[in-house]
């Protein structure tokens, strides 16, 4: 079984998290979500720190998708600085065969979205604040900038739409050998 790898990246309240549950509602059963907040905060509870030891399970879990499932998901804010080591390998894992994409919204907008979620009352504008990385791009090949002119709905579809077409050039191509 080929697996696609679609990684979204971005700050914290930039819609990741919403994002990735409904691409796995989309894509449907045996679709792998890897949430680092999952990992980091509930099941192992350490802070977001260089060699934390999520970093490791979620490289493992992500890697365990590769041939059993059609479609892994990891969403995470996972900065550059502390995890692009990780991210480039598990590119390389799934032979180059991942999605990236960046939420690249403004502060302010992030500060909008998280005033609505039920985490607002968990932290502030000063640890968003604190924890804001601006343009934080992985430089990846085929890396897309998500933007706040973009909906929800339209980020769906766009995801959608390019991961069913990647999978039917390929069938074309299995096809074709």
């Amino acid at each position: 079984m080929e697996t696609k790898l679609i990684v979204l990246r971005g700050n914290s309240a930039s819609g990741k998290t919403t994002i990735a549950k409904h691409l796995q509602d989309h894509f449907g059963r045996g679709t792998l979500l890897v949430s680092q907040d999952v990992v980091r905060r509930d099941m192992l509870r350490v802070q977001d720190r260089d060699g934390n030891l999520s970093t490791d399970l979620i490289r493992q879990i992500t890697e365990y998708g590769k041939g059993k499932c059609p479609i892994v998901i990891l969403e995470g804010i996972f900065m550059k600085q502390r995890y692009e080591g990780m991210l480039l390998d598990l590119i390389r894992f799934y032979n180059n065969e991942a999605m990236i994409y960046y939420f690249d919204l403004p502060f302010e907008k992030t500060l909008e979205r998280h005033n609505t979620r039920s985490q607002s009352q968990d932290f502030g504008e000063a640890s968003l604040k604190k924890w804001w990385t601006p343009k934080d791009v992985l430089g990846a090949p085929g890396e897309q900038l998500l933007t706040e002119a973009m909906s929800e709905q339209a980020i769906v579809e766009l995801i959608c739409r390019q991961v069913e077409e990647h999978q039917r050039v390929n069938k074309s191509k299995g096809a074709s050998t």
